[in-house]
């Protein structure tokens, strides 16, 4: 599934934890969640889209964060598995209900 391998790629380039889905104790004060959206094909060729979400304690620390992150997505397309990479865009994206600052990125990823 090309979402562990995304997972996996991000948990080696970023220093903070990279999950699926927001923990439920021992939150860190910075972390990143992945999050597919959506998928299709084209020609028999799959892509995701996946929203990346970037915690942190500051409006700042959470736009830093995203810009680590989106260097780390770009570098997605050194893997073999990887065909191509768009940025849908990114944005401030303040989590209303724990009331946390959060930058969300949303890529289509190509792959095979």
């Amino acid at each position: 599934m090309i979402d562990i391998t995304i997972l996996n790629h991000l948990e080696k380039e970023l220093s903070v934890p990279v999950y699926m889905e927001k923990p439920d104790k021992d939150i860190p004060s910075e972390y990143v969640i992945l999050d597919r959206t959506g998928s299709s094909k084209t020609n028999h060729l799959p892509t995701v889209t996946i929203a990346f979400q970037s915690y942190a304690d500051s409006k700042y620390q959470a736009a830093l964060l995203n810009e680590r992150l989106k260097t780390a997505i770009e570098d997605l397309v050194n893997l073999p598995e990887i065909r191509g990479i768009t940025l849908n865009g990114d944005y401030s994206f303040p989590d209303v209900s724990t009331k946390q600052y959060r930058h969300q990125a949303v890529y289509e990823i190509r792959y095979y």
